[in-house]
Parts: C-alpha cells; sequence; structure tokens
C-alpha cells in the first residue's frame, strides 16, 4: 500500500511540473506593417503599407515580461497566453521605425487579432 502511494504521489506531482506543457487556446495573433514607404505620395497613385519582420514583446500590465517573439517574413505572429490582459510592445532597432504599445484583451478560447503598424519616418 505505501509503494502505491508513493507512485501516486509521483504521478500528482510530475503533472504539477513547470515542464509540463499546458495546451493554451487563446493567445494574440496578427500582423505587423511599415509605412509610409513611398518617399513622396501623389494623388491617384498607391503607397501601401507592407508587412515587416519585426520582434514584439508581450508584458504584464505591471510591466512584467512575458515572452518575446519574431513574426515571419510576412509580418504574421501567433502568441499563445492564457486570458487576460497585456502590453504587446513592439520593439524598435533605433528611434525609426517605431510603433506604439497596445493594451490587448485574451478571453479564454480565441486569439485576439491585432495589426501593429510601425511609422516608417518616410515623408
Amino acid at each position: 500500500m505505501r509503494n502505491v502511494v508513493f507512485a501516486i504521489a509521483i504521478l500528482i506531482l510530475a503533472a504539477c511540473s513547470p515542464n509540463t506543457p499546458t495546451p493554451v487556446n487563446s493567445g494574440i495573433e496578427g500582423q505587423v506593417f511599415i509605412g509610409p514607404m513611398c518617399p513622396v505620395v501623389r494623388e491617384g497613385e498607391e503607397c501601401p503599407d507592407e508587412p515587416y519582420q519585426a520582434a514584439l514583446t508581450v508584458n504584464s500590465l505591471t510591466g512584467e515580461r512575458i515572452v518575446q517573439v519574431q513574426t515571419d517574413e510576412e509580418g504574421r505572429f501567433r502568441i499563445p497566453l492564457p486570458p487576460g490582459e497585456y502590453i504587446l510592445h513592439p520593439e524598435s532597432p533605433n528611434r525609426l521605425p517605431f510603433a506604439g504599445d497596445q493594451t490587448v484583451t485574451v478571453v479564454e478560447g480565441s486569439f485576439t487579432q491585432v495589426t501593429v503598424n510601425y511609422d516608417s519616418g518616410i515623408r
């Protein structure tokens, strides 16, 4: 009986181990863009923002860093997170390009859609 109790205790501890991945069916996903990309925009000519590969940091509302991710070449990202409120902080290699922080609410069972827009500084 003692061995059975010991085995059950080990199984419970293993299940609570921080190394056990917890499936997360919620988080933040979206795409990053940069613009303007044309030095001069003329009426009738399009100058759409372009996808931008960037580093994004997710912080708690108290400023604690939770995770940092790199978008793909098309600027797409998907960050699994438990429900809660987060600050999405787009990293800037220098003063420009620049994108502001966004407060994002994640709800259970879905990924909150976010678009990040970097200002290229081109005018």
